[in-house]
């Protein structure tokens, strides 16, 4: 938990505080005012505010959080649960990962094993057989969030969009 107080980035949710007692236990963040990626694109009324540039910038700012993780932190920190719920926008549409609860420190000269968690329909394929916790996991995580923020919907309900009756009689350009 400390290594999280640490972390300074402008595209990382800041933990101010914490408390661990046996009868009570919370983290104090910082307040993102448009809440969750999840929840914004799913807001009809919202996600018109979310033009082509601003979605550009927020997969920037995804990506430049990710990049401070697994450069810039000693040791890496893999967060293993890249998603939309876990993406946070501030007034200005400006993302925020947050949710380390399942993070993390990639350790140099060991063999990094660990089960398989976080968001189902971002995790790693690889992941699930290998066993091995690297920084393609994250990587893999967040090009399901970058198709998720142009297409407006996880990748995953094109494919079941597809795959049913209506579907199949649309054609591609109108798609």
């Amino acid at each position: 938990m400390c290594v999280l107080t640490d972390i300074r980035h402008r595209n990382i949710v800041k933990l101010y505080g914490f408390c661990s007692h046996p009868r009570c236990m919370f983290l104090v963040y910082e307040y993102m005012e448009k809440q969750s990626l999840a929840n914004f694109l799913g807001n009809e009324a919202e996600v018109v505010e979310l033009d082509w540039m601003k979605r550009v910038n927020v997969i920037k700012s995804v990506a430049n959080a990710l990049s401070y993780l697994h450069d810039d932190c000693i040791p890496p920190i893999i967060h293993r649960d890249i998603s939309s719920k876990n993406i946070l926008l501030d007034l200005e549409l400006e993302a925020h990962e947050s949710d380390f609860g399942i993070a993390r420190l990639l350790k140099p000269n060991s063999s990094n094993w660990t089960s398989v968690k976080g968001t189902h329909g971002y995790i790693a394929p690889e992941l699930a057989y290998t066993m091995a916790l690297t920084n393609e996991c994250d990587v893999f995580s967040f090009g399901e969030v970058a198709l998720e923020i142009i297409m407006g919907r996880h990748p995953g309900e094109l494919i079941s969009f597809l795959t049913s009756l209506v579907g199949q009689k649309m054609l591609l350009r109108d798609m």
